[in-house]
C-alpha cells in the first residue's frame, strides 16, 4: 500500500504521539506517586499502572511475589482445587443415596438389618465361648483329681484343654471384629440419615 507524503506524515506523527502518550504510574518505597513514560527497573517489578493519554488506567499489573508468597498462593489453591472436588464427589454420593432410597425410614431399615445381623454373629461367638469355657473348667477339674489321686494326666487331656482355650481366642477376635464393624456400621449409616436429610432439603 503507497501513502502520500502528507498521508505519511501523518500516520508517523499518529505513532509517535501514541507511543509519547503511554503513560505509567508507581509508588516508591516512601510511598510516594510517580508519573513517567519508563519505570525505574527497581519498580518494573513492583505494583504499577498503565495510562492512555487521558491519564486513565488501561492496564494494572500487580507486584511479583516472592518465592514464600508464591509457594503459599500455590499451597491455597491446591487447597480451592481439593475443596471442588470434594464438593463434587459429595454431590455425586448424595445423588446416589436420594436415587437408592425412598425415605429416612428406608435407611434406618437398612441399618438396623446390618446390625442385627452382626448381633447375631456376636451371640453365636458369646455362646461358643461359654460353652468352651465350661468345658477347659470341667477338664481342668479332672486333671487335678487325676493329679490328686496320684496317676499320671493322659495327654490327651491336655490337648483338649489347648483346643478349647484357643476356640476361646478366636472366638474373642471374632467377636470384636463384629463388634467393630458393627460400630463402623451404626457410623456410616447415620452419617447416611444426617446427609439424606440435608440432601433432600436442598
Amino acid at each position: 500500500m503507497r501513502f502520500t507524503l502528507p498521508a505519511l506524515a501523518a500516520v508517523l506523527l499518529s505513532c509517535v504521539f501514541s507511543v509519547q502518550a503511554k503513560m505509567y504510574k508507581w509508588v516508591d518505597e516512601n510511598g510516594q506517586m510517580h508519573f513517567g513514560d519508563k519505570i525505574p527497573q527497581k519498580y518494573q517489578v513492583k505494583e504499577h499502572e498503565e495510562l492512555n493519554e487521558r491519564g486513565m488506567k488501561v492496564k494494572h499489573k500487580d507486584a511479583e511475589k516472592s518465592p514464600q508468597e508464591k509457594a503459599e498462593a500455590l499451597r491455597l489453591e491446591r487447597e480451592r482445587k481439593q475443596a471442588a472436588l470434594e464438593a463434587e464427589k459429595q454431590k455425586k454420593l448424595d445423588r446416589v443415596l436420594l436415587d437408592a432410597y425412598d425415605s429416612e425410614k428406608d435407611l434406618i431399615i437398612a441399618r438396623d438389618s446390618r446390625l442385627d445381623a452382626i448381633a447375631t454373629q456376636v451371640q453365636l461367638s458369646e455362646a461358643i465361648i461359654s460353652e468352651s469355657s465350661k468345658k477347659i473348667k470341667s477338664m481342668e477339674e479332672q486333671v487335678a483329681q487325676i493329679k490328686v489321686s496320684g496317676r499320671e494326666v493322659p495327654e490327651n487331656l491336655y490337648q483338649s484343654i489347648e483346643s478349647e482355650k484357643q476356640q476361646v481366642a478366636t472366638q474373642t477376635r471374632v467377636m470384636k471384629s463384629h463388634k467393630k464393624r458393627g460400630a463402623e456400621i451404626s457410623l456410616k449409616y447415620n452419617g447416611y440419615i444426617k446427609r439424606f436429610r440435608e440432601a433432600r432439603a436442598q
